[in-house]
């Protein structure tokens, strides 16, 4: 049985982040499955080629207000 009472927060832990200098990043966007996110970070590479963009997974929690 899958628990419920978890925050909801962390439902979508694989992220394409944007790599910034000053080793800082922004999340650009969240996926339930690493396929998507692979596939979305295709095509950013394509429509913004001298970017910086990757695939991480990410299991810190957040907390929104």
């Amino acid at each position: 049985m899958i628990s419920t009472s978890q925050p909801k927060s962390n439902i979508h832990p694989w992220c394409v982040i944007r790599q910034l200098p000053n080793m800082q990043r922004l999340v650009v966007a969240r996926f339930h499955r690493r396929h998507d996110a692979d596939g979305y970070l295709q095509l950013l590479r394509q429509l913004l080629p001298t970017t910086n963009h990757v695939v991480v997974f990410d299991l810190t929690r957040q907390k929104f207000n």
